[in-house]
């Protein structure tokens, strides 16, 4: 087309009648055609470019705003408790949460009947069987932990109709480590949880249906009230239907040998433990009422040992609101041939009489709490807690445990969401049929935070 608008108007006009002329004149309309048609595609398209640019500018204004906004935000106000996370992750059917806490320990502890041996889980948390009765006082010995670190892991789903819901739970408190304090201070992993959900029904590993574990007091300690509380975790089958659940769960006796002993762990049991338990629910609070009814059994055919008993026992416990802020907890439990619920196995559930029978022992425990709120983000505690034996010294012997106490006075500070920091000072004693006793003075700082 250029070639055409140089030529000369006699030259164009000797092209146009010229041969071929009429050929060329059609090739040259087809060609304006075409580059117009690429003119407007080109025109639509910086139309559209210059469309998105304004657009995405717009949006980085929307967004420089929003950001403003956000950082003139107030900081969060500290809260007195950590925070339950509620992220998850969907897989399948099911809604997955991962969590814990990770929590060190600043022990200073010092025993007036000797120290615990190097190992000895006392070294750790509040054990009230293991205080050292009869030695000489030795100097405050200092230890430091990690061991209550834990992390658990849970799914939630509805699953042909039905709820179904998973728990797996791991500390590394309750196994001895692999390692010791001069190099690593390693720990293993422990099983806590593991349990399986279906509607009403529980099946693994879980707390005892005996215990009630949303009383407990709020202590820098493994468990606190060790002395006064039930406290179990085994499996178990629970069906739970409004306010009330029952179960049976995994049975274990444990035996003290005619005359005294070391402690015999029959694991003879032919028949479950079965609790069951009634909650209630209140704008004033929460009250709970348990029993256990259990088979003790000890076979020894080298001694010529074959026996069982009958244990029972009855427990309540209760969150009661004081004020706005504050709450007062208690647990009272008692009976016969349980002593493996309570306080940490302080005392046996049978003796062994002289011609072999099982004779259950009789115990009682309990403990009060007073929670009291400072201001928000600091919190106290004080707690009581004991547990008196009814040994028949007769067939115990006179090393048998009598009676253990424990008094904790602390106080936390939650500076930001899930982060814990305290300090707690408590005082317990151990006493032996003997009239022998020994006492643990220990001073606890703690740093927490959960995940």
């Amino acid at each position: 087309m250029g070639r055409f608008r140089l030529l000369g108007g006699a030259a164009a006009a000797a092209l146009l009648f010229a041969p071929g002329a009429v050929w060329a004149q059609d090739a040259n309309a087809a060609l304006e055609a075409r580059i117009a048609l690429l003119e407007a595609e080109l025109n639509s398209l910086k139309s559209e470019v210059a469309a998105a640019r304004t657009q995405q500018t717009t949006q980085s204004q929307a967004m420089a705003q929003d950001i403003i906004r956000l950082e003139a935000r107030p900081a969060a106000t500290p809260v007195s408790a950590p925070a339950q996370r509620e992220e998850g992750f969907r897989i399948g059917d099911h809604t997955v949460k991962f969590g814990g806490f990770v929590k060190v320990d600043a022990m200073a502890s010092r025993y007036s009947g000797g120290d615990p041996a190097n190992g000895d889980a006392l070294r750790d948390y509040h054990l009230p069987g293991s205080i050292p009765v009869g030695g000489a006082d030795e100097d405050t010995a200092m230890d430091f932990n990690a061991r209550q670190t834990r992390f658990w892991l849970t799914t939630d789903g509805l699953v042909g109709g039905h709820k179904v819901g998973t728990r797996l739970e791991m500390d590394f408190q309750s196994l001895p480590g692999t390692g010791d304090q001069r190099i690593t201070s390693a720990s293993t992993p422990a099983l806590r949880r593991a349990f399986v959900t279906i509607d009403n029904w529980l099946i693994g590993q879980e707390w005892t249906n005996f215990q009630n574990t949303a009383v407990l007091p709020e202590s820098a300690d493994f468990v606190g009230a060790a002395e006064g509380t039930v406290f179990a975790r085994q499996v178990q089958v629970r069906y739970t239907r409004g306010p009330f659940s029952i179960a049976v769960e995994n049975p274990e006796t444990t035996v003290t040998p005619f005359g005294g002993g070391a402690r015999i762990i029959a694991d003879d049991n032919s028949l479950p433990d079965l609790t069951a338990r009634y909650a209630i629910s209140r704008p004033w609070g929460d009250l709970q009422f348990a029993g256990l009814l259990r088979q003790l059994k000890y076979e020894n055919p080298a001694s010529a040992v074959d026996d069982t008993a009958t244990g029972w026992g009855l427990s309540a416990s209760a969150k009661l609101k004081v004020g706005a802020r504050d709450d007062l907890r208690f647990m009272l439990s008692g009976g016969e041939g349980v002593g493996r619920y309570l306080g940490l196995n302080f005392s046996n559930d049978a003796v062994l009489d002289a011609s072999g029978q099982l004779d259950a022992i009789g115990v009682v425990a309990g403990f009060a709490a007073y929670r009291h709120v400072w201001s928000p983000g600091w919190r106290s505690s004080l707690i009581w807690s004991a547990q008196k034996v009814d040994n028949d010294v007769l067939l115990t012997g006179t090393g048998a445990n009598r009676s253990a106490q424990s008094i904790h006075a602390n106080l936390i500070w939650s500076p930001v969401t899930a982060f814990d920091v305290g300090a707690e000072l408590m005082f317990a004693d151990r006493k032996l049929e003997s009239g022998l006793d020994g006492d643990m003075t220990r001073l606890i700082l703690f740093a927490k935070y959960g995940f």
